[in-house]
């Protein structure tokens, strides 16, 4: 498995441009409640005696672990997110409108993520490498933490990875 740096760097390496970023603190959110509102809305579940794990907790369990492998202290960061996110999302499951809602959600949130890359000149990164799909959450809490000057020493390390990697890119077009 790769490691936080590695994806990261590649993630940064098609998101330099801040109005791209801008658009992704919004676009990301949106798909997220959109696909944990869809998964919510799914019948599949585990039964463990009478407790009910449905496939949305399941979702999160299973990125919560390939997020704690990554960096824990990200980790903590996106867990908090992804729960706070759940509870939304299953509040938003009782409304008629879910599926609909969900469905406007996700296409929305896309469409703010392309006009992001039309101003970064790039490419998504998942179009190279569908694993980034899970990175763009990751990314963002990355992105937070720099904010606050946390977890410095890993900005240190995949900015310049991320635009020795972009430059590479740019020159073969």
């Amino acid at each position: 498995m790769r490691n936080a740096v590695e994806r990261l760097s590649t993630y940064k390496s098609v998101h330099l441009n801040a109005h791209n970023v801008k658009t992704h603190f919004i676009g990301v959110p949106l798909i997220v409640l959109s696909v944990f509102i869809l998964l919510a809305l799914t019948p599949i579940a585990i039964l463990f005696g009478d407790y009910r794990l449905g496939i949305d907790k399941l979702a999160i369990i299973g990125l919560s672990i390939y997020y704690l492998l990554l960096n824990i202290r990200l980790a903590i960061g996106l867990i908090v997110s992804m729960i706070v996110t759940l509870v939304i999302a299953n509040t938003i499951t009782q409304w008629s409108g879910a599926l609909g809602l969900a469905i406007g959600l996700f296409i929305l949130g896309w469409i703010i993520q392309f006009i992001g890359h039309y101003f970064e000149k790039a490419k998504p990164a998942f179009i190279d490498d569908l694993d980034q799909l899970l990175i763009g959450p990751f990314f963002l809490m990355a992105e937070v933490y720099f904010h606050f000057g946390w977890l410095s020493s890993l900005e240190n390390k995949i900015t310049p990875i991320a635009m020795e990697k972009r430059k590479k890119v740019d020159e073969t077009g």
